[in-house]
């Protein structure tokens, strides 16, 4: 892939894909805690209307047999970039409805990127299927004293950005500072029963995860931890979406949205209705590693209620105008 594809695009792929297997194997663990057989897993359909629905109920989605990514693998040579299309088509399809707005899209950048990996169907193929065979090992049980998933997610967004002469704040806070920014707010939440944190930029997601994790030691659910994200370019979003969703939060205590911070004050409003539904939610804590020293339209922002009495950032710096949205 090196000579088809800028180094920093090789994140997209790989933790497309990753993510995908993921959402495979979540699918069968559920299917065989439910009693489901070998037999049964192979049988699976969209047919199926009565399983469909009670999967898509319990995970918030739906992936048929033929396409999942231990399917894929067993095909050998008969695996082709076709079966990789009709499986994304079918998962965007196929999304609870109650789980539309955490998945929908989501593998919008793999989708798209995928005939740059060749000229043909044989060549994306090809690319395609050293990538599975790369990954295929890669555990997801959870079983191990470290944080795999986590650990690959940073080496490839730190590495790839990095050797793209892209700044690596874009898509995540570097561990130590994250780990730190996570000790400070857990202490002052640890005697809190419930807790909401939002990230107005969240990148990549990890920010949002290790505060999380770290609020999570002195509670006695860490289910009670809702997540709200907030970011404006959509392959990141996309990536904040699947860290989330890897790291085996609750689809239920995941709010995402792709947007402007700076120009729309989100939380909270109904995308289709923002007018009449502006309902602000009040959190516990916001965290953010905020695009320093941005350039912003500045315009007419000394009405806008998180600006007004404290004075509007320059035109060339957004520092100031981060700071007090967030506040």
């Amino acid at each position: 892939m090196r000579s088809k594809i800028e180094a920093n695009e090789y994140k997209d792929y790989i933790l497309g894909f990753i993510f995908y297997k993921y959402l495979s194997e979540s699918q069968l663990k559920f299917a065989k805690k439910e009693g489901f057989t070998y037999k049964d897993i192979k049988n699976l359909t969209e047919d199926d209307t009565e399983t469909v629905e009670h999967i898509r109920k319990n995970v918030g989605y739906f992936i048929s047999y033929q396409n999942l990514f231990s399917t894929w693998l067993a095909m050998g040579s008969d695996f082709g970039i076709a079966n990789v299309h009709e499986a994304l088509s079918a998962f965007n399809r196929l999304i609870s409805p109650a789980h539309k707005k955490l998945f929908q899209g989501i593998f919008g950048t793999l989708e798209t990127g995928l005939s740059k990996l060749g000229d043909s169907a044989a060549s994306q193929t090809k690319a395609v299927s050293e990538m599975l065979q790369l990954i295929k090992d890669i555990p997801m049980d959870g079983k191990q004293d470290y944080d795999v998933l986590g650990f690959i997610y940073e080496y490839l967004i730190s590495n790839f950005a990095a050797s793209a002469g892209k700044k690596v704040g874009e898509f995540y806070t570097p561990h130590e500072v994250s780990l730190l920014m996570s000790d400070i707010t857990a202490h002052y939440l640890k005697d809190r029963k419930e807790i909401q944190i939002y990230d107005p930029t969240s990148g990549s997601g990890s920010l949002l995860i290790n505060i999380g994790k770290s609020v999570a030691r002195y509670m006695a659910e860490k289910d009670n931890i809702k997540y709200f994200a907030q970011e404006l370019k959509q392959n990141t979003y996309n990536l904040t979406r699947m860290n989330l969703v890897m790291r085996g939060i609750l689809a239920n205590n995941i709010t995402t949205r792709n947007g402007d911070t700076l120009e729309d004050d989100w939380l909270y409003f109904d995308e289709t209705d923002p007018t009449n539904s502006y309902n602000p939610l009040y959190v516990d804590t916001v965290v953010s590693n905020s695009p320093y020293s941005q350039a912003w339209d500045s315009k007419d922002k000394a009405d806008d209620a998180r600006y007004a009495n404290y004075g509007v950032a320059p035109r060339s710096k957004a520092d100031f105008a981060f700071l007090l949205l967030i506040l």
